[in-house]
């Protein structure tokens, strides 16, 4: 390519990133904040439009005539986005040529219904057409958008010539640089817009470079134009060390070297596929994983170094495959065994995924996916058909069901130990290794187990990589209730957890609501409360954070004691810059999805543990029951339970003896209903702890989900409390009749929350059997069954006080120790 001022910068957009306005907007501010020499922008389709393509010519040539009806809804997709993003001319021409390429198609589409034939070449024409008109598309925007810019667009057809090779698509770089040369201008130092995912053959026919061709394209780019970066803007914040689906506490990979990045893409990662790197990599162009939903993130960076000396950078996971494995005495010392093998499976166009043999050559094992086991098995015994007749290979055998484990590093190379904290980490977590490669490279250590176990490998693995020192510096938000509580429980353990684990729980500040204490190097645990009367200031968040944060600690944990959602606000900040959290506080996690998502992204981001147990059911081990059905596998189908210590008082006190609003009174009276007995009575409470768990089972629920019967009567809902309580007597006889109703079934009432793993979540007054678990806890218990694939004939129950400043305390307590082992504690 001709030389330029500036280099080349080739940007790729995928159709994710393409696929509203909004996004074609966010595309183009990216761009802006990159005019810093000339840009080759590649495009893909709007999101799902080459599907809509394809779907459209298969019903043409079904004889289908909902195939017009797909093509008017994907012009009318594209006629909305230009009326959106263009000036009426602007979008009057592209109209216009969208109408020219819409009748080509109905042309193609009317043959396919006459023919009843539709060949791969006219599917890949016909899919193609999307590049074209989001690029055009493209290219109209900026061209609005920037004045003093160039803003040209580019059919890849008119210059990349492809062909076919044993190993795919084979670019023929000559030709394809000649005319690309011919077609952008001497020292161009504005924009192209480029077509992914099409080309041409060598017969100048139109072709496509297959699924992702897009990516693949960009990488073609960059090399024509000697470009020197290549950006693949995507929806997420890069390559990850592990699949967040997985792994709760993924992180994302800064650098990665290209076999790196080749060895985690070919075991399942979502990360480029090796083919589209290679041309990069000839040419030794650094490639970017980016989000275009958060461009300010660095992302990953692939080039030729690693970048790093951690030992372990990935680890990921192929489901769906099986193992064909061949045992022979008479392979042992015989030349060309393998050669057969492997020969008769390339010939039969069989893809091995893994091979491992071991010394004594007796057998030979390699993977395949699951769909390809049976007629691997079929091709390896025809091609041994004569040495199972004689004896001299005994058998031919395939497990299917399983999946590959691959932990990926360039530096495990020469590092003693790597290899048995991988395996000595499955066997802690009882997974079974069928069969092991690495080769001599050492970037890359494999395992092939049971796919039911896969998911608890990769966390297993993942979780084992992770080391750090044994002081924390806390700081506590809220001495009331609760944190007096734990404040007290600390004082009389640090010193034995000193002395027995060599922890440190060091707490360097406590805040109130207007006044806090900061303490170099503690405060005194002792004596906090006559600290606050001689050395309290104002209190200052930022101020005491930055001093838990304290560049000499190792490690900060903010432990919010409030129940106030100002500061749960401020927890995603916190974990950005690294600062762990333990709170009881419900406000985070019961917030809209969406901010939950980004506070667990913030996490991630900042490589922060974020601890809540007691936001549910206090002390008791909830959560972490959730999680350890999960992470070992099983599938939670339903929970039911009693989450308010309140309301399971009032319902086991509501016998009929007295009314039901003598018993409300009395219980606020005791202190067993807030001040405002409304607030236990709105089932809201319990829908917040309904809402974390569902989204600890993996639902995407919102607060607004949940289904609430309230007890409050609607007339009572916005009366002040004294006439609440007076009032309330009012309704006194609805209660009871819902009483009499359940006990003529022989049954009692109960504050139930439920939900299934569908998603279906309510939280009512039910009626359940005498001999019913609910039916049979002391006055304020919590109670929660779980039915699962393990326990579905008898379900799992945890029990006992849900509520509570001693246990809430203790449950906290217990948070901040899994965290100190998390870290690298003994505890």
């Amino acid at each position: 390519m001709k030389t330029q001022q500036h280099s080349w910068i080739v940007h790729k957009f995928g159709g994710t990133s393409l696929a509203k306005v909004e996004r074609f907007h966010a595309v183009a501010d990216i761009l802006s904040d990159r005019l810093y020499g000339p840009q080759c922008v590649v495009v893909s389709a709007l999101g799902g439009v080459t599907d809509q393509l394809l779907k459209m010519i298969d019903l043409a040539a079904a004889g289908d005539e909902r195939y017009r009806h797909v093509l008017q809804e994907v012009r009318a997709r594209h006629e909305d986005m230009a009326t959106a993003l263009l000036d009426g001319p602007a979008t009057a021409d592209y109209m216009k040529m969208f109408d020219r390429d819409r009748d080509d198609i109905a042309d193609i589409a009317r043959a396919a219904v006459v023919t009843g034939v539709v060949t791969e070449h006219t599917r890949g024409v016909v899919s193609g057409y999307g590049e074209l008109w989001s690029a055009q598309l493209m290219q109209a925007q900026l061209v609005q958008r920037w004045d003093d810019r160039e803003v040209e667009w580019l059919d890849a057809r008119r210059f990349l010539v492809v062909g076919q090779g044993e190993l795919g698509t084979v670019v023929d770089w000559s030709v394809s640089g000649e005319k690309l040369n011919a077609l952008i201008p001497d020292e161009f130092e504005g924009t192209v817009i480029v077509t992914g995912y099409i080309a041409q053959d060598k017969a100048g026919h139109a072709t496509t470079l297959g699924r992702n061709g897009s990516d693949y394209s960009a990488s073609i780019m960059a090399c024509l134009l000697d470009a020197s970066q290549i950006h693949i803007w995507t929806d997420v914040d890069g390559v990850m060390t592990a699949d967040p689906r997985a792994v709760a506490d993924v992180q994302v990979i800064d650098e990665l070297s290209y076999n790196e990045a080749m060895e985690l893409a070919y075991f399942g990662a979502k990360v480029l596929h090796p083919q589209t790197m290679a041309p990069a990599v000839s040419r030794n162009i650094p490639i970017y994983i980016r989000n275009t939903f958060a461009p300010e993130n660095p992302g990953t960076r692939i080039g030729a170094l690693s970048g790093t000396d951690k030992p372990v950078k990935g680890i990921t996971s192929i489901d769906g495959m099986a193992i064909v494995n061949v045992e022979g005495a008479g392979m042992i010392g015989v030349p060309g065994t393998a050669h057969r093998l492997f020969g008769g499976l390339a010939a039969a166009g069989i893809s091995v995924v893994m091979i491992s043999q071991g010394s004594s050559e007796h057998s030979i094992c390699f993977a395949v996916r699951d769909e390809d086991a049976d007629r691997a098995r079929e091709v390896v015994e025809n091609i041994f058909r004569a040495d199972l007749d004689n004896g001299t290979i005994q058998r031919v055998s395939v497990t299917p069901g399983l999946s590959i484990l691959a932990v990926v590093g360039d530096s495990m190379h020469g590092k003693t130990g790597i290899a048995a904290k991988v395996f000595g980490s499955l066997g802690h977590a009882g997974v079974n290794v069928r069969v092991i490669a690495q080769g001599s490279s050492e970037r890359n250590i494999s395992a092939i187990v049971d796919q039911s176990d896969a998911t608890r490998a990769v966390r297993a693995v993942h979780s084992s990589f992770y080391l750090s020192p044994q002081t924390l510096s806390i700081g506590v938000i809220g001495c009331g209730t609760v944190g007096k509580v734990l404040l007290s429980q600390l004082a009389s353990q640090i010193n034995r957890l000193s002395s027995q684990f060599n922890l440190d729980l060091r707490v360097r500040g406590l805040a109130r609501s207007t006044t806090m204490v900061l303490g170099d190097p503690r405060v005194n645990l002792e004596d906090w409360q006559q600290e606050f009367e001689a050395a309290a200031v104002p209190f200052d968040l930022q101020q005491f954070v930055d001093h838990i944060h304290a560049e000499h600690l190792p490690h900060a944990v903010i432990v919010d004691c409030t129940a106030d959602a100002g500061i749960a606000a401020h927890y995603s900040e916190w974990f950005e810059a690294g600062i762990h959290v333990v709170t009881p506080n419900k406000k985070a996690c019961s917030a809209r999805y969406a901010d939950y998502q980004k506070l667990q992204a913030s996490r991630r981001t900042g490589d922060a543990r974020f601890l809540y147990e007691t936001t549910v059911g206090a002390g008791l081990p909830i959560l972490q029951t959730v999680q350890d059905l999960r992470e070992t596998g099983d599938r939670i189908t339903r929970i039911q339970g009693l989450l308010s210590g309140t309301l399971a008082y009032l319902f086991n006190q509501f016998d009929g003896q007295r009314p039901f609003s003598e018993i409300v009174r009395e219980a606020r009276d005791s202190g067993f209903t807030e001040p405002d007995p409304r607030d236990d009575l709105s089932g809201m409470d319990v829908a917040r702890k309904l809402t974390i768990l569902g989204r600890e089972m993996g639902l995407d629920l919102e607060l607004e989900d949940v289904e609430v019967e309230s007890l409050v009567p609607e007339d009572l809902l916005e009366v002040s409390i004294d006439e609440f309580m007076e009032r309330l007597s009012d309704h006194d006889s609805k209660m009871s009749e819902r009483l009499d109703a359940a006990r003529q079934g022989g049954k009692l009432l109960r504050y139930v929350a439920e939900l299934n793993h569908e998603g279906r979540a309510t939280v009512s007054l039910k009626a359940v059997a005498a001999d019913h678990a609910f039916a049979h806890i002391s006055l304020t218990d919590n109670i929660v069954q779980f039915e699962t694939e393990r326990y579905c004939n008898n379900p799992l129950i945890v029990q006992g006080p849900g509520a509570g400043p001693d246990v809430t305390a203790a449950g906290v307590f217990a948070d901040l120790l899994r965290l100190s082992a998390y870290l690298g504690a003994a505890v």
